[in-house]
């Protein structure tokens, strides 16, 4: 089993639309990183933990758990033209961009990046490197051990 940290803006797909949707789970649509694809597509595996991460809002933080819910699949909106996500260099025969769908498991209270940052046994993750912007970013088995007792 993995873990990984995923960042979703909560005006787009917040813990609580999450939780709302059937079964819970959410298509993890518009990533358009390749590093980020690449760990959906190669590295991630049904049942592996996620952090959900709100990001680009007032307040940033984890504010949730989740699973990785399927294996990776072509992203439909990059064959949309309305979309924000389209690509037009993606085709249905070599589609470019992937996604999985993530199920939220529940809601936690907000663990902030000041609070992350603020613990000296996580200052190793991706998350809080300097110039990292990845939506998706592995996160290792003791940083996952840290953050779920700092959510209890």
């Amino acid at each position: 089993m993995q873990y990984w940290l995923m960042k979703s803006e909560p005006s787009e797909a917040s813990i609580d639309d999450a939780l709302a949707a059937p079964g819970a789970v959410l298509p993890w649509i518009g990533v358009r990183n390749y590093q980020a694809r690449n760990f959906m597509r190669d590295q991630m595996a049904v049942g592996d933990g996620v952090l959900f991460y709100h990001s680009s809002c007032p307040q940033p933080g984890i504010a949730g758990l989740a699973e990785v819910a399927s294996s990776a699949y072509p992203d439909a909106s990059q064959f949309e033209p309305q979309s924000p996500y389209y690509d037009s260099k993606a085709t249905q025969e070599q589609p470019r961009w992937m996604l999985v769908d993530v199920r939220a498991l529940h809601k936690t209270r907000l663990l902030s990046l000041a609070e992350l940052r603020a613990h000296p046994d996580l200052s190793q993750m991706l998350l809080l490197q300097r110039g990292s912007r990845l939506s998706i970013t592995p996160v290792s088995a003791a940083e996952w051990r840290i953050i779920r007792a700092l959510l209890q």
